[in-house]
């Protein structure tokens, strides 16, 4: 469900050309981080709730964690972006086109990807270099760095306290920078209210949606001074399967555009069919 329902809304917006703008174009990227980031854990659960040999290679476990941190922290600074484009549209509309134009639209998507990535490059060769020769067992579903590094041989306390702060500070402050931009929206909607402004607030409330939905388990998960292991590997569970399973629902159920596209797109299988 969570590959079809992201894969189907970045074609939506490919296929239809009245859905070629800013918003939709960083909405389609949104879909494919959510599609890439749930393939990194969602096929390998889904084997281990089938088998009992639960088991994981050291190779397979740092891609893991590689891919897990690139696409989470693409996927954070992307919903930056889109609050960017957001403020953009309803605090500065008779500028919107030439501010969000193509060029800096892809621009800002390429910012998202490389912060993912050096995001997760600056912690994976520190886990790398440490020596594991006892137990070696992950007391979750998937690895992640606060859950590998305790199965280190040496004192892991400052590389914890290191790597927490890493994840902890980039999504704290990309939230702080959603929390100033969204207040900001709400007030000027609230100040200066007309039907395009109050339309462009339906579409930010999706992302405000989103943003809680993705925010709070992270913050959580890699702030929150004392671990709650269960409470903890539900958040790992919402965040990587749930949440990439919500987004496409939640943008194609608030959004009118895409679910006339969505109409018009199976009316012509439909048709097509019939034809056949």
């Amino acid at each position: 469900m969570t590959v079809v329902g992201n894969l189907f809304v970045v074609i939506v917006i490919i296929t239809d050309h009245r859905l070629h703008s800013p918003m939709y174009f960083l909405l389609a990227n949104l879909s494919f981080v959510d599609f890439c980031l749930s393939s990194v854990t969602t096929p390998k659960l889904t084997i281990d709730l089938l088998q009992d040999n639960r088991t994981i290679s050291f190779g397979g476990c740092m891609i893991q964690i590689l891919c897990a941190h690139f696409f989470g922290g693409g996927e954070i600074v992307l919903l930056v972006t889109m609050a960017y484009d957001c403020y953009v549209a309803i605090c500065k509309p008779l500028h919107y086109t030439s501010i969000m134009d193509r060029q800096k639209c892809i621009g800002l998507v390429l910012i998202s990807w490389v912060i993912g990535f050096l995001h997760a490059m600056s912690q994976l060769p520190m886990i790398l270099e440490l020596p594991f020769c006892g137990p070696r067992v992950v007391d979750s579903f998937f690895c992640d760095i606060p859950l590998v590094i305790k199965l280190a041989c040496r004192d892991t306390d400052t590389l914890g306290v290191v790597t927490n702060v890493d994840s902890g500070v980039l999504a704290t402050t990309c939230f702080i920078l959603l929390l100033i931009s969204y207040t900001y929206i709400l007030l000027t909607v609230y100040l200066h209210s007309t039907d395009g402004a109050s339309k462009a607030f339906s579409t930010c409330t999706s992302h405000i949606i989103v943003v809680v939905l993705f925010f709070g388990p992270c913050i959580f998960m890699y702030l929150w001074p004392v671990p709650i292991t269960w409470v903890e590997k539900f958040l790992a569970v919402f965040n990587t399967v749930i949440t990439p399973l919500l987004n496409p629902a939640i943008y194609t159920l608030r959004n009118k555009n895409i679910k006339n596209c969505i109409k018009k797109l199976i009316n012509q299988h439909v048709n097509t069919s019939n034809n056949c």
